[in-house]
């Protein structure tokens, strides 16, 4: 179990990596804009505040690689409701969608890091 654990909690970094890629780098781009159903107008508006939520997704992948990397459930722990709760608040106050792309992922890698344990 701890092997599918690692892997549930790397892909969540990896998720989360290319998240800030899409809000640091491609925000103003067709496949960014589709992906959060912005208009080009509305993502030259905020280019600035995607890039700070790309920033804060930054921190998000980096704890959890770096709860991989030195083996450590707890930090992997912490990261991982980190994401569940940012998947929840942004699935009542941006896109329902983020529920599933974000909380439901976390939760199950949660669960699998405490099987684990």
């Amino acid at each position: 179990m701890s092997t599918v654990a690692a892997v549930l909690v790397g892909l969540i970094a990896l998720l989360h990596v290319y998240i800030l890629v899409l809000e640091m780098f491609l925000w103003e781009t067709p496949r960014a804009r589709r992906a959060f159903g912005t208009t080009p107008e509305f993502a030259a508006q905020t280019r600035t505040l995607a890039a700070n939520q790309g920033l804060y997704n930054s921190f998000l992948a980096a704890g959890l690689l770096w709860g991989l990397v030195i083996g450590s459930p707890s930090v992997q722990l912490f990261f991982l409701i980190c994401v569940a709760v940012a998947g929840l608040y942004g699935a009542m106050t941006a896109n329902r969608r983020i529920l599933f792309i974000q909380t439901v992922p976390a939760a199950l890698a949660i669960v699998a890091v405490l099987l684990a344990r």
